[in-house]
């Protein structure tokens, strides 16, 4: 930090010129490819979608291709570019960008921009992930279901410009930090990876030898409408408030906050639609729903609630991406979940697995325990050393 304190100081010690960033560099929209172009092999591409479900700051290979005919039909990211996300059903994945630092030129998807300037591209990559631009960016993103990005609008966002040197060395400093969290992260996939196969394959029934105590264990398999009550909620995502009283529950993983409540149930709640199709959340209380969560509520006392939110998060998603309508945003209908299918074994038996599974999911997904409280503090480390380089004394321009 002090090598850092010492170039400022030296190299731009009146402060650091904030600029548009329509006037550091161009932005270029993509066009015509779709998921349905990609092949095994070929010119490298970026869909839009995958901008924020697959890749991170910085990519060195692209995971998907297309033919080398269609590649010389689109536009092109070159090395150093940023390629940015513009759609998204959520205001955080708007405008997440991706650093190209691979060799090639790659092609690029519309719903998304391709950034061409003469900054450190990770600086670059990393100002789009700050507080600073996420405040400076929400001006800017309109629409409700869908929320998108113009050009017009990102251009005028401001960036601190400071000489290349400052750049690199910002770069070099959270590059450390993002290292170290990528090492304990990497343990922990691994941990819950294991965890995964031990739960999935101690409720797959039909799987595995049946231990001694499940020999007169008679296993039904029954409808999730038999089970439990379900509904959806019945507001849009307009209605949440940024310090409301009561959860409210939408397609995403977030839970966001409302000021009046509809259901005041122990209820397990389903996103029905957008790219996080089928993520679970748990709640007991009061709470509010978006009108395409699905509500599972009045679960039947035969059934240990745990055990159905185990199976659920276990078998549940992969059910939904085989019959989730497919189109610009997935979804899943009422009966389609109604009809998915659930082992009961007795309750004892359901009692005696979530005991089980219970004790390895504290350990692998407890934020105050272990690996996910150290990654957790790193992150918040992360986050805060990141917003605190990237905010500098401006620099007054006659």
């Amino acid at each position: 930090m002090s090598e850092l304190y010492n170039l400022i100081t030296s190299l731009c010690p009146e402060g650091v010129e904030y600029k548009p960033l329509g006037e550091v560099g161009t932005f270029i929209r993509g066009n015509g490819l779709q998921k349905s172009d990609f092949t095994d092999r070929g010119v490298g591409c970026i869909h839009y979608g995958q901008v924020y479900t697959y890749y991170g700051l910085f990519a060195y290979q692209t995971k998907s291709f297309v033919s080398i005919e269609l590649a010389k039909k689109l536009r092109k990211a070159h090395n150093g570019d940023l390629v940015i996300a513009t759609t998204s059903e959520n205001i955080d994945d708007v405008c997440k960008a991706v650093a190209w630092l691979g060799e090639e030129d790659i092609a690029i998807s519309g719903d998304s921009y391709v950034f061409r300037h003469n900054l450190d591209p990770k600086y670059v990559a990393y100002f789009f992930s700050s507080a600073y631009f996420q405040k400076q960016k929400r001006p800017f993103v309109t629409g409700t279901k869908v929320m998108r990005v113009s050009d017009v609008g990102m251009s005028k966002i401001e960036i601190p410009v400071p000489p290349i040197e400052v750049q690199r060395k910002i770069v070099e400093i959270l590059d450390n930090f993002s290292e170290l969290t990528a090492e304990l992260t990497a343990e922990l996939t691994s941990r819950q990876k294991q965890y995964q196969y031990y739960r999935d394959n101690i409720l797959n029934f039909s799987g595995i030898t049946t231990p001694p105590h499940r020999e007169n264990d008679v296993i039904k398999r029954l409808k999730l409408s038999s089970l439990v009550s379900i509904t959806t909620g019945k507001l849009n995502a307009n209605a949440m408030a940024e310090n409301g009283k009561y959860p409210f529950f939408t397609c995403d993983s977030e839970v966001y906050r409302i000021n009046e409540y509809a259901f005041d149930e122990e209820a397990i709640l389903v996103s029905g639609n957008g790219s996080q199709v089928g993520h679970i959340h748990y709640y007991k209380g009061k709470f509010n729903a978006y009108q395409r969560t699905y509500v599972l509520y009045g679960i039947n006392d035969n059934v240990n609630t745990q055990y159905l939110l185990f199976y659920l998060k276990a078998f549940l998603k992969e059910h939904i991406i085989k019959l989730a309508k497919k189109g610009s945003v997935p979804y899943i209908t009422l009966p389609m979940l109604a009809d998915f299918s659930i082992p009961i074994p007795s309750i004892k038996e359901q009692n005696r697995i979530v005991g089980i599974l219970r004790h390895f999911d504290f350990y692998n997904n407890d934020l105050s325990l272990g690996l996910p409280a150290e990654i957790k503090a790193r992150q918040q480390q992360y986050e805060y050393y990141r917003d605190k380089l990237l905010t500098f004394k401006r620099k007054t321009v006659a």
